[in-house]
């Protein structure tokens, strides 16, 4: 059994305030019994954040800074492949920042009036659009090919300028986002969102963008790790309270449901991401200092934790 948490910790006074009031029982035993492996280090500033480089890595695909080929692995398909996400853009005085974490009362019909209505655009740059979810498209062109983007994870709440792909070969990116500005304004979908009274569908985020590797090229993939998403909301709305009551609860589930396979003899990891860092723990023997010291007093989560 693997758990993979990401948004375990995030690089703000909020959460490092709700972090030191934090009680996490499960959690500490089960890093006490547990080995870290090396610290898997980066910065808030990577295209691609901690928790998606340690699922790539545990699944096989190339772990290459914004090119992990997620929408090609969900497409299942050969070629360069990228998720376009309908989104809402805020327009400030200073900055364009992406809202989120996702749009609301969203319905397939109104995903898929815009889509068509988006297809015509995307094909001229030799795009092919394939709707997959409300909230998520599967897109495929030769354009994606090495074409570096940033998670959706890393852009919500956040101004867009800093995030965009800014290489010769995103030029055209940058058009079709322009173009698809003004067809969305004027958009029949979003007048009837305007008389419901939620935001408008204004631009789209391309991400998840890359190739599969060929299938002799491919490392061995490990178990498929249970990512477990209920801090995410909360963190990119920075609501700490929110996040802590999360916490507590994934403690008093799915770290216990850990523990009791390690008390059942199975081979248990976890994996721990903040905006920076990611670490795993393994089952493995542990020096017997190691032991000792696990027996007499074990450090608080929150230690382990700051260093994501």
């Amino acid at each position: 059994m693997h758990l993979l948490i990401p948004f375990a910790f995030c690089s703000s006074e909020g959460c490092s305030s709700a972090l030191h009031s934090l009680k996490l029982p499960q959690l500490e035993k089960l890093l006490s019994r547990l080995t870290a492996e090396r610290l898997d280090t980066g910065d808030e500033l990577t295209l691609s954040p901690p928790h998606e480089r340690a699922l790539a890595r545990a699944l096989g695909l190339p772990v290459q800074d914004g090119l992990i080929p997620w929408a090609a692995l969900q497409s299942q398909a050969d070629g360069a492949w990228g998720f376009v996400t309908p989104c809402h853009w805020q327009v400030g005085s200073k900055h364009v920042a992406m809202s989120g974490p996702a749009l609301p009362d969203f319905p397939a019909q109104e995903s898929q009036a815009l889509l068509a209505a988006m297809q015509p655009y995307f094909a001229e740059d030799g795009i092919t659009l394939h709707y997959d979810q409300p909230e998520r498209w599967l897109a495929c062109g030769d354009a994606f090919a090495g074409l570096a983007t940033a998670s959706l994870d890393r852009v919500v709440g956040r101004n867009v300028a800093s995030w965009m792909p800014d290489t010769h070969s995103a030029v055209n990116l940058q058009r079709l986002q322009s173009e698809m500005q003004m067809l969305l304004y004027s958009h029949p979908v979003n007048d009837a969102r305007a008389a419901r009274g939620v935001p408008p569908v204004n631009s789209f985020w391309l991400s998840g963008t890359g190739s599969l590797p060929q299938p002799s090229r491919q490392p061995a993939v490990e178990a498929e790790p249970l990512v477990i998403t209920a801090l995410r909301d909360a963190a990119l709305r920075e609501d700490w309270a929110a996040w802590a009551k999360a916490w507590q609860a994934i403690d008093a589930t799915q770290c216990v449901t850990l523990l009791a396979a390690l008390d059942r003899g199975e081979s248990s990891q976890l994996t721990l991401c903040g905006e920076r860092n990611a670490q795993r723990f393994i089952t493995q023997p542990k020096p017997i200092l190691t032991r000792l010291i696990s027996f007499f007093g074990t450090q608080p989560p929150s230690i382990v934790l700051e260093q994501l």
